[in-house]
């Protein structure tokens, strides 16, 4: 019987970086970014690519990641969001505020 492991390449892991969500390599760009860009924000592969000059490889194993990890990316990206909601409740932003009439 033989065994078949999903291979990513470009796609890393590392505990000291973003938290140990995965990115890829060698870069700050991780698969959570890759998937809003895409399936959130609606930028093509080639949007993305060129946009943070990636290849085309790097984008489509991000997304490959992402389609495979769907559960787990998305929880991340509502925790984030979260994260963020609460912050801006607790921390008045020092911005004037617009007049509402």
């Amino acid at each position: 019987m033989t065994t078949s492991t999903t291979v990513y390449n470009h796609i890393v892991s590392t505990p000291d970086v973003f938290d140990g969500k995965p990115r890829l390599a060698g870069r700050r760009i991780s698969v959570q970014n890759i998937a809003v860009w895409h399936e959130r924000m609606g930028l093509s592969v080639d949007e993305i690519a060129t946009t943070y000059d990636l290849t085309l490889g790097e984008v489509y194993a991000a997304l490959a990641y992402y389609h495979d990890h769907r559960l787990e990316v998305d929880a991340t990206i509502q925790a984030d969001a979260d994260t963020v909601a609460a912050l801006k409740q607790r921390i008045a932003s020092r911005l004037p505020q617009p007049h509402r009439v």
